[in-house]
């Protein structure tokens, strides 16, 4: 399982309008790739696909999160949805 650390770039955290780019892009994506927050194990990981679970994680401006993903086109994924959440979208 590949995995990568991403630090959340917009100001207002993983809410609203970051939570429905990322998630969007998730979903386009053919490879499922989860989320979560540094020490939690992995089965507690949540889809990045949806924008309920990007909010209900509450990871704000700053904080750091876990993104995993398996399979062929894991670490393209990985890629693309960090670089989504090293963004600042309310710029």
């Amino acid at each position: 399982m590949a995995e990568v650390t991403a630090t959340v770039a917009s100001t207002v955290g993983l809410h609203a309008r970051p939570a429905a780019l990322v998630a969007e892009a998730a979903g386009e994506l053919d490879t499922e790739v989860t989320i979560g927050l540094p020490g939690e194990p992995a089965e507690d990981a949540m889809d990045v696909s949806s924008v309920l679970s990007l909010m209900a994680l509450g990871a704000g401006f700053g904080q750091e999160v876990v993104l995993r993903a398996e399979g062929p086109g894991a670490d393209e994924a990985l890629a693309k949805i960090k670089e989504l959440i090293e963004t600042n979208h309310d710029a």
